[in-house]
């Protein structure tokens, strides 16, 4: 006899038990060494084999100026807070290299007081953002589909090549 989580059970019980449990969480070991059940993963979250990113200063299509810097600063502080990614200079070698460009920033006043001073206001920034692996040249991040997709990057341009411009239509008639 045994004591089992406070109720007496034979030694045989025990044991169907335990070989119960085992057998029922052998399928959630993955082949990769993560354990997986329900759903839940011991796998991490980010990809294993990156380990160094390299972000350059995003580009500015837009009128406000400085905007840029202050981008890639932030960009660069959070993927070394939250990530266990290391963020290297220019001359050194990365595994990947995240790039933009800002594309549109927008000031809106939500709110004034009796004075006519801003009391809240919202800033909206968009940015076209590509991540791309330095070794291989691939492409890491999702692409774009719908009518205001980039072209797609030649896989034979160098690191650091400018990106090619997409061919501009122009309507003659209406």
């Amino acid at each position: 006899m045994c004591l089992w989580f406070g109720f007496r059970c034979s030694s045989r019980m025990a044991w169907c038990v335990v070989l119960c449990a085992i057998a029922g969480l052998l399928p959630s070991c993955a082949s990769d060494g993560n354990f997986c059940l329900f759903g839940y993963t011991t796998k991490p979250n980010y990809d294993t084999s990156i380990h160094t990113v390299r972000v350059p200063i995003f580009k500015n299509v837009t009128f406000y100026r400085g905007l840029e810097f202050e981008l890639t600063q932030a960009i660069v502080r959070e993927i070394e807070a939250k990530t266990p990614y290391k963020v290297v200079g220019e001359g050194c070698a990365a595994d990947t290299e995240l790039s933009g460009t800002i594309v549109n920033v927008t000031k809106t006043i939500l709110n004034r007081n009796q004075l006519n001073e801003v009391r809240e206001a919202e800033t909206l920034l968009g940015a076209e953002i590509a991540c791309r692996d330095r070794c291989s040249g691939q492409m890491l991040s999702p692409s774009i589909t719908g009518r205001d997709a980039p072209p797609p990057i030649p896989p034979d341009l160098p690191p650091g090549a400018p990106l090619p411009k997409p061919p501009v239509t122009l309507v003659t008639s209406l």
